[in-house]
């Protein structure tokens, strides 16, 4: 059964910092692109982090370029988001995703998401 479960969403000021985990089960991770995305109500979900399988290549939204970082550990089979220098606009649900392209087709996981509310 695959299972994507992320952790350390939360209430924080701005300019505080969070960190978030989502911890893989289920599919070998390892092999694996690992992306975290976000949604609010009013916006479509907007990919905010990617990193490869191996960690060779990340990108970032320009929004949260400089604030944030993405990594993982593909012995924990866990890909973590380092988020600096919170502002109010950061405030969504974020959301964990996996994903990977076999012979032309894409397949994807997801978290269940969890909340993130940077306020004063």
């Amino acid at each position: 059964q695959v299972q994507l479960v992320e952790s350390g969403g939360g209430l924080v000021q701005p300019g505080g910092s969070l960190r978030l985990s989502c911890v893989a089960s289920g599919f070998p991770f390892s092999y694996w692109a690992m992306n975290w995305y976000r949604q609010t109500p009013e916006k479509e979900r907007e990919l905010v982090a990617s990193i490869t399988s191996d960690g060779g290549e990340i990108n970032y939204a320009e929004s949260v370029k400089g604030r944030f970082t993405i990594s993982r550990d593909n012995a924990k089979n866990t890909v973590y988001l380092q988020m600096n220098s919170l502002k109010p606009e950061d405030t969504a649900v974020y959301y964990c995703n996996a994903h990977r392209r076999i012979f032309l087709r894409n397949y994807d996981y997801w978290g269940q998401g969890t909340q993130i509310t940077v306020s004063s």
